[in-house]
């Protein structure tokens, strides 16, 4: 939701809660009808909340405030370059043997996954 509300923020009447939920659907792996205009409006409740997003005048458009894009575009990158590369390393996915012929890949990625592991043991984020 939080990418399509960047995506849809260059927008300068602003954007419905239809056409938030019709992006969300659009771009990502929701199902159509899991995401529905009324749950759109309920998120953007929320983030008007968090001062996020704002309503456009009297009308049912909103847009997203200069401090809520960033916090969002921020969230966003977080989660794509950080977290998500934190818990894969974090997970023990391993061959039941080595590879026969390692390339010089391999073995640089076998090194950043032992790394890893060290950090997040020193972090107390895994066992």
């Amino acid at each position: 939701m939080a990418e399509a509300v960047l995506s849809l923020s260059w927008r300068p009447n602003g954007f419905t809660s239809s056409e938030l939920a019709d992006q969300v659907t659009q771009s990502g792996p929701v199902a159509s009808g899991d995401y529905s205009p009324r749950q759109a409006a309920y998120d953007l409740k929320k983030l008007r909340g968090k001062k996020m997003v704002e309503r456009v005048g009297k009308s049912r458009a909103y847009r997203a405030t200069q401090a809520g894009l960033k916090a969002i575009a921020a969230l966003v990158v977080l989660r794509e370059k950080a977290i998500r590369l934190l818990l894969a390393a974090a997970q023990e996915i391993r061959a039941s043997r080595g590879s026969q012929n390692p390339t010089a890949l391999d073995r640089h990625y076998e090194a950043v996954r032992v790394s890893m592991a060290g950090i997040l043991r020193e972090l107390g984020v895994a066992a």
